[in-house]
């Protein structure tokens, strides 16, 4: 009986591409399933032979390990170069846009919360 082994729900289409390769590596037989015409379904990965899970399970959690490892240390080295998007980097980019979103969130909530903030 198949067995849910990966949720394919907000995962990148980078990740997705590796999850799939490590398990054709390792000789994992799958199956995929999306998310449907109207998007209600599961999309996930799914083992076809239920023995396999626990050699699966290790491999993608090791493999999520890593990943992790991986993007943690690129956004680091993003963050000190200067290169991660930032309010302060998005307000030197373009402070009259920046500026008339704000004030466009301050009016919604100054609006939305003034019943609120009468009593």
């Amino acid at each position: 009986m198949a067995k849910l082994l990966f949720k394919m729900r907000n995962v990148t289409d980078d990740e997705a591409v590796e999850v799939r390769v490590l398990l054709e590596e390792n000789g994992i037989e799958y199956f995929e399933t999306d998310a449907g015409n109207w998007g209600v379904s599961m999309p996930g990965l799914w083992l076809k032979e239920e023995e396999n899970f626990e050699q699966a399970r290790e491999l993608l959690d090791e493999y999520q390990q890593q990943r992790g490892d991986r993007i943690r240390e690129e956004y680091a080295k993003n963050l000190e170069s200067g290169e991660t998007n930032s309010m302060w980097n998005n307000f030197k980019e373009n402070p009259f846009k920046f500026s008339t979103y704000m004030a466009l969130i301050s009016i919604v909530l100054f609006i939305s919360l003034q019943f609120f903030l009468s009593f």
